[in-house]
């Protein structure tokens, strides 16, 4: 388990909030680092690990038109996915992976290329942008190595929006409540 999965879902729990995972390239290793964490149940909601294009479309809701022009290694697909899984799972927080681990471009897609993204309880004041985050990512390595970096990156993308929200003192309380990890 990494340290960023257990602030992950420290901050999660202290804030009373679930988070849903929808995964391409990474084939469920996003759920499995976040539920190695004890304590997880309080924080993850499940994940959807939509591998083939149509279960992007048929069960987290990803425009059929965006997936048949661009393909499913696309920025938008991912906010579509993260979006789509939070609400598929009814969620206050989705997170999603797409990309291409290789060994063979995808889509027009170098391996490589990945796309991460955060959907998330937005507002005004909140510091993030309304319709979430994505990041895109430029990955060498083995493809054992781009799905786990992928994961890194999902998690980390999330703790930013989550400690994003949060003033200093929240932090500071977040960790007094819970015995300081």
């Amino acid at each position: 388990m990494s340290s960023t999965a257990t602030d992950v879902v420290r901050l999660l729990t202290v804030r009373g909030e679930v988070l849903a995972v929808a995964e391409s390239l990474t084939g469920g290793l996003v759920a499995a680092e976040l539920t190695s964490v004890p304590g997880a149940s309080k924080a993850f909601r499940g994940s959807v690990t939509a591998y083939a294009t149509e279960v992007k479309r048929a069960v987290l809701g990803v425009d059929a038109e965006l997936l048949a022009a661009r393909g499913a290694v696309d920025p938008q697909v991912a906010a579509q996915m993260a979006a789509g899984v939070r609400k598929a799972l009814g969620a206050d927080w989705g997170i999603a992976t797409t990309g291409v681990a290789g060994p063979d471009p995808q889509d027009g897609q170098p391996v490589g290329t990945v796309f991460v993204a955060v959907d998330g309880p937005f507002g005004p004041g909140s510091g993030s942008a309304s319709g979430g985050k994505v990041k895109a990512l430029r990955l060498n390595g083995s493809r054992a190595e781009i799905r786990r970096e992928s994961v890194r990156s999902v998690l980390a993308l999330l703790l930013q929006e989550l400690t994003g929200e949060q003033t200093g003192n929240e932090r500071a309380q977040d960790t007094e409540q819970n015995g300081g990890f």
